[in-house]
């Protein structure tokens, strides 16, 4: 009699492309038009993640005997290199699902993504995601931002930068989340992540005759995607801060953040 095939492992089940099709982190759903283009790759025991406003690259390592099943993602290039983040996951024919601690030593326990738990669930779809039809592309406004690299001069912004402290509306955020933060500004775009999260991806332009210098943000995606917001910066060597209203606000005159004004204040340091 032939032998029985042996059963093919996850990691053998999960090679190839799969599309993100949906994201949650700290319980908030991200923008479909985020997504678009997001998507896994798993070659043997290595993933990369493309489309989410940086690349990420790592090993990826399951474990199929607990109960929910585990992986841990090492990641050792991109805005994540050297951070190792914990998860689960289940896999179901075409359907892979994640749950991953985006910062800590904490595993998920369960499939859920809450307010301030620091963890992003994430659904994804065997293959390439499909393209936009025609009837979906007349949808969009005639005129779109452009979501491609960066274009125009070098500025002081340029290169990656990572979050020391962030004030948004008064309130600061939390320095355990501060740390998982990053920057990369080209040219004249600015991509904002939080572990796997895009929080913001816009097109800016700057004013160095006033004082303190002006900047203008166009919103590229995301719940403000083709608004603008006003602000100011400064530079102080490999230090860097940004006073930005929000969309409809006034431009800034101080590098402050207080309740009920709706202005981001952050400050970065050159990773």
């Amino acid at each position: 009699m032939p032998k029985p095939k042996p059963k093919r492992q996850d990691i053998d089940l999960l090679q190839g492309t799969w599309s993100v099709t949906s994201l949650e982190m700290n319980g908030q759903a991200t923008p479909a038009e985020i997504l678009e283009s997001a998507r896994m790759v798993v070659a043997g025991n290595r993933f990369t993640s493309l489309g989410m406003g940086a690349e990420y690259q790592g090993v990826l390592e399951l474990d199929a005997t607990t109960s929910p099943r585990q992986c841990t993602m090492k990641f050792d290039a991109g805005p994540e290199k050297g951070n190792t983040n914990l998860g689960i996951y289940e896999l179901d024919g075409d359907s892979w699902r994640i749950c991953l601690a985006t910062h800590g030593a904490v595993r998920p326990a369960s499939f859920d993504s809450r307010s301030g738990d620091g963890f992003a669930l994430e659904t994804l779809t065997r293959g390439e995601r499909a393209p936009a039809t025609e009837k979906s592309r007349a949808a969009r406004p005639a005129k779109e931002p452009a979501a491609s690299g960066g274009s125009g001069p070098v500025t002081e912004m340029e290169g990656e930068w990572t979050l020391v402290s962030a004030t948004m509306d008064g309130k600061p955020m939390e320095q355990s989340l501060v740390k998982w933060v990053k920057r990369a500004s080209q040219g004249n775009q600015s991509t904002v992540t939080a572990g796997p999260q895009v929080m913001l991806k816009v097109e800016f332009t700057c004013d160095l005759s006033q004082s303190p210098k002006a900047i203008d943000y166009l919103n590229l995606a995301g719940s403000n995607k083709g608004k603008t917001q006003l602000g100011i910066y400064e530079r102080d060597g490999d230090v860097l801060k940004y006073c930005i209203a929000p969309p409809g606000g006034a431009r800034p005159a101080e590098f402050e953040s207080v309740p009920g004004d709706g202005r981001t204040l952050t400050v970065w340091k050159r990773a």
